[in-house]
């Protein structure tokens, strides 16, 4: 064999005969089999995987496109490539021709969240700023070309970081418009969540589309109140916990008491006991406040003395409140009628003073009024 022979056969071999790729990576959407200036041989074999195609592309134009499977590169199926390189009768030549695997699998568990708080106006806590995160998965179209297009471009290695901003921009903007329009107050916002996420899924499905991407799946796992917002419903929640107020200081005392009981070195049993008695003393004091407080404002005074104590009502005005032999005093002045409206503890509304039964003895003995001098 000649030099010339030997160096035909070494450049022969050294063109491509075998194209395939082999991911190992979990965000690579597309790659670009690397040729280092060798050419591919007529008849070469490309090898596509499940979960992937291979694109052709013939000097900056979308040739064929294959399908998972083993495919021999030939005129026989390459007919987009034959025609656009005029290979009527077949060729025997080697050819260039870039070949990009596309990943048609889905890319999973894709996050997303706003950076910053949305303002919106809640009916019961009025103006509050809302944050929401979840996360989406999705994949490259079933047309790889129209991705390659608008996305892509020529990159020879690309990976989801190059579209995740894009999509989540989409994600944060039609999101926050749903959750305006939606008018769900905070509170009740765990229990919509699945509505939310259905409700985007289809809003965002045309947009991403446009991309050449199909949203597979879009989850909104938590929307929340900022933190002084949730500090501020925590204590209220832990109010409506603790119900009656009396109950609860007495259960403080004696957890007090039970301490004190444990640590004996801290003082001398008269002193101790003095103390606890001013103790207990000021605990049922204040939890008679506090029940007092609960029972609402504006209720009447306690009684002094065991004797009931009426409110009458004067110009619209309540005034009192008085003992019995006081209205009577009043009845006589004529500053309490018949008709005049009162009220005590135990009673279910304001009723006509001559409708109660202990004050209505109080006008039989009112004298008539005294007659004008003829």
């Amino acid at each position: 064999m000649g030099l010339f022979d030997k160096i035909k056969e070494k450049a022969f071999n050294e063109l491509i005969d075998i194209i395939e790729w082999l991911d190992d990576t979990q965000d690579t959407m597309i790659w670009r089999f690397p040729r280092y200036q060798n050419e591919i041989k007529n008849g070469a074999q490309l090898i596509v995987r499940e979960s992937q195609v291979a694109v052709l592309v013939d000097q900056g134009k979308f040739a064929d496109v294959y399908q998972p499977g083993r495919h021999q590169l030939t005129t026989a199926n390459m007919p987009i490539l034959t025609t656009l390189r005029g290979w009527k009768y077949g060729f025997d030549s080697p050819f260039k021709v870039e070949v990009y695997f596309v990943s048609t699998k889905q890319f999973l568990n894709q996050k997303w969240g706003t950076k910053n708080p949305i303002m919106m106006r809640d009916p019961e806590f009025g103006p509050i700023r809302m944050r929401a995160f979840g996360t989406f998965n999705f994949k490259i179209n079933s047309d790889p070309t129209k991705f390659i297009r608008n996305v892509a471009g020529t990159d020879g290695n690309f990976t989801t970081e190059g579209v995740q901003e894009q999509l989540r921009n989409y994600v944060v903007t039609q999101f926050t418009d749903k959750l305006a329009e939606s008018k769900v107050p905070a509170l009740d916002m765990a229990a919509n969540l699945n509505e939310f996420s259905a409700a985007l899924t289809t809003i965002l499905t045309p947009e991403f589309a446009e991309l050449g991407i199909d949203l597979t799946k879009f989850l909104v796992e938590n929307i929340s109140l900022p933190e002084e917002v949730e500090k501020a419903l925590d204590k209220r929640t832990s109010m409506g916990v603790l119900g009656d107020m009396t109950k609860y200081t007495q259960f403080q005392f004696a957890e007090a008491l039970m301490a004190g009981a444990q640590n004996p070195g801290g003082g001398n049993l008269a002193g101790d006991t003095m103390g606890m008695g001013v103790g207990f003393a000021m605990a049922q004091q204040m939890a008679q406040q506090m029940a007092g407080q609960q029972a609402g404002a504006g209720a009447p005074p306690p009684i002094p003395g065991g004797q009931k104590m009426y409110f009458i009502a004067v110009n619209g005005q309540q005034t009192g409140p008085f003992t019995v032999p006081e209205l009577q005093q009043k009845a006589v002045q004529g500053q309490l009628t018949a008709q005049s409206l009162v009220w005590a503890q135990g009673m279910p509304a304001w009723t006509a003073a001559s409708a109660v039964a202990e004050l209505s003895q109080l006008f039989a003995a009112v004298p008539p009024p005294i007659p004008p001098v003829s």
